[in-house]
């Protein structure tokens, strides 16, 4: 491959790109293998580590080699990162802005990690010096062609395409992630993503076991992922389960597994709001393990409403329904079974991403350090991460070198509220004893977030966690400790895709209410020009006042027709919109043809990115500044020209 060199000082400017020429003499040189494999970062890293086999004789050495995890970095390839750390190329030219140091931009974002010049910026140019000359607004559209050029020359997707992809990260908060100091992950549906079908419904088979064992009906029940889909809410005081708007109006409803038609979804819920404050009536779903609750939750509603149930049972409302099923469900959990059969096959439930290691090690080298926060045991932790992580790690990696401190049995969202014990655990087979400080390279079980925040000196905003349960991970962490937050949401991949294949649909239904309203207009008008003719008023202009009564009467009738057919036309096609993502519910976004769902208005309020998976920071880079979307208004519609009259 031939290779390239790399004018280095031209990479510190914001408004210019690198020159890429053949040959020469520059301060670096890239292959071309070496620009586009990834790969070659992980050169220099440590290898795995093994568990002392004597943890009384030896528990001093497991100790220093979990400090010495944490102090591994690359020889060949160290990039500089928020905690100020120096750059291996071009130290001398550039120096990164530290958290003693740093400022607040223009959109209010920490310049803490942001790359600077030593030099004067034009001086250290030499024979570039002119290309940076002139009005800033002609050398900006310059260098930004040349920089769309390069990206496409040097086949690197760039982070404006990546981000109309099923796999894009989006923003909601605009996040700078060159100031982030530290990033937490949750394990379950973040760091690894399982299979629904098997995991949930291996969750759902152990629940009607034990549903069975207490009295219940659960033959002839089959596992139907379709039937629920995450952001819904149970209601379990009707047997419902229902999908809100942003404000929580119920748009669709389903009692048991009946879905309901919009005249009953508006007689029972017509006049109140869903408040999941009133955690004694709402359950929101939040994540894929609520699939397997919600779905038997249904189906048992089906059969009291059938009137299946023992009386041996008690007398049972659809409150005391749901705590059957939610203790049956908890059973599994708890017993341990279910785990179990995943530990001893997780081939069976996990769905690998080899890109997910490179992406976290990107972000390691960056100088972030690494938290896994995970609310399951030890040994279920190690197993599970082996499984996913130590196949597609080099040389020998253990998962644990990627993560500068991990956290088991977190007890999440306490974990974030207040303060529990802390244990480290000192042995492989997950011996714990009593901790009072954390330290990095540790392994521990149970604590608090704010013990991290003072063991990682890092606080506050310094800090984005990431997780897929929207409550549990993403709103109490950035309520009560202002951390930055993103949301993994697995569902965005197949949404983004039922929307492009639904793009017909919809603009066909738009047109059709566009219609509508012009004929509605019209309509409207005419009624009130009759109204007022009625009451010996002229009409709204002189014109609507000679119409000819039979002429306007005629009018208004063809019009009612038209708009009583547009309305059964309209109607269906709003019932079918989203049935290519879930035929019952829609999308998971949407409740309606143009409103948010309920599951949006809380991503959008709590977390400030969210995306399909945690791989997806590949198509990024780990200084990637995350800017938020201008926000569209009701009164956003086209203003007049400025010389018109009010």
């Amino acid at each position: 491959m031939p290779n390239f060199s790399v004018n280095v000082p031209q990479l510190s400017s914001l408004h210019s790109t690198p020159k890429v020429k053949r040959g020469g003499t520059t301060r670096m040189n890239l292959c071309a293998d070496q620009v586009f494999d990834k790969m070659l970062l992980w050169r220099g890293m440590a290898t795995k580590m093994k568990f002392p086999s004597c943890p009384a004789a030896e528990l001093s050495d497991f100790r220093r080699s979990n400090k010495r995890r944490s102090t591994r970095r690359m020889v060949s390839c160290r990039a500089a990162g928020a905690d100020g750390g120096r750059v291996a190329v071009g130290d001398d030219v550039f120096s990164v802005t530290t958290s003693s140091k740093y400022e607040v931009d223009y959109l209010g974002q920490s310049t803490k990690g942001d790359l600077n010049l030593k030099l004067d910026p034009l001086q250290s140019f030499g024979d570039g010096q002119a290309t940076l000359e002139g009005p800033i607004e002609e050398v900006a559209r310059a260098e930004a062609q040349a920089a769309e050029n390069l990206i496409r020359e040097l086949g690197i997707q760039g982070p404006f395409s990546a981000q109309h992809s099923p796999r894009g990260i989006f923003c909601s908060r605009t996040l700078n992630l060159r100031s982030i100091s530290a990033i937490g992950y949750d394990m379950d549906y973040t760091l690894m993503h399982y299979n629904v079908m098997a995991w949930e419904g291996k969750a759902y088979d152990y629940c009607m076991e034990n549903l069975k064992s207490m009295g219940f009906p659960v033959d002839g029940l089959a596992f139907d992922p379709e039937l629920v889909i995450r952001g819904l809410m149970i209601d379990k005081e009707k047997g419902n389960l229902v999908k809100a708007d942003r404000f929580g109006y119920v748009k669709r409803a389903m009692h048991g597994t009946k879905m309901l038609s919009n005249k009953a979804v508006s007689e029972i819920y017509g006049r109140e709001l869903v408040d999941l404050r009133n955690q004694n009536r709402w359950e929101f779903l939040n994540t894929f393990f609520s699939v397997s609750e919600a779905l038997a939750y249904a189906q048992m509603v089906d059969r009291l409403d059938d009137g299946c149930i023992s009386a041996d049972l008690g007398t049972l409302d659809y409150k005391g329904l749901y705590k059957a099923v939610a203790k049956a469900l908890f059973r599994a959990h708890v017993e341990g079974q279910l785990k179990s059969e995943i530990m001893s096959k997780p081939e069976l439930f996990v769905e690998p991403d080899p890109e997910l290691p490179l992406a976290l090690l990107d972000q390691k080298e960056a100088g972030k350090k690494l938290l896994l926060i995970t609310n399951s045991d030890y040994h279920y932790t190690d197993k599970m991460m082996k499984h996913s992580f130590n196949k597609f790690l080099p040389n020998d990696m253990d998962w644990r070198d990627l993560f500068d401190m991990v956290i088991v049995s977190a007890r999440k969202p306490e974990f974030f509220q207040m303060s529990h014990p802390l244990y480290e655990v000192v042995t492989g087979e997950g011996l714990m004893r009593p901790c009072f400080k954390a330290e990095t390279g540790g392994l521990y079980s149970g604590g608090s977030a704010q013990m991290i925040e003072s063991s990682l000196n890092v606080h506050g905003d310094e800090i984005l966690y990431v997780g897929d349960h929207i409550y549990t991970d993403v709103s109490v962490s950035k309520v009560h400790l202002r951390w930055r937050t993103a949301l993994i949401c697995r569902e965005l991949e197949e949404e983004y895709k039922a929307l492009i294949g639904s793009r017909g649909h919809r603009e066909e239904l738009i047109e059709l209410i566009n219609q509508k309203e012009v004929v509605g207009d019209l309509f409207n008008q005419l009624r009130l020009a009759l109204q007022r003719r009625s009451k010996g008023r002229p009409a709204q202009t002189l014109a609507a006042t000679n119409l000819d009564d039979q002429e306007l009467t005629e009018t208004m009738q063809k019009l009612l027709i038209v708009m009583q057919r547009l309305d059964d036309k309209i109607g269906l096609m709003l019932e079918s919109d989203g049935e290519l993502f879930n035929e019952r519910w829609g999308f998971l976004s949407r409740a309606g043809l143009w409103d948010k769902s309920h599951l949006m208005r809380q991503i959008e309020k709590y977390a400030d990115i969210y995306t399909s998976r945690v791989s997806n920071f590949l198509n990024y880079t780990p200084f990637m500044y995350f800017r938020s979307q201008e926000q569209s208004l009701a009164h956003d519609s086209p203003l007049p020209d400025a010389g018109m009259e009010n």
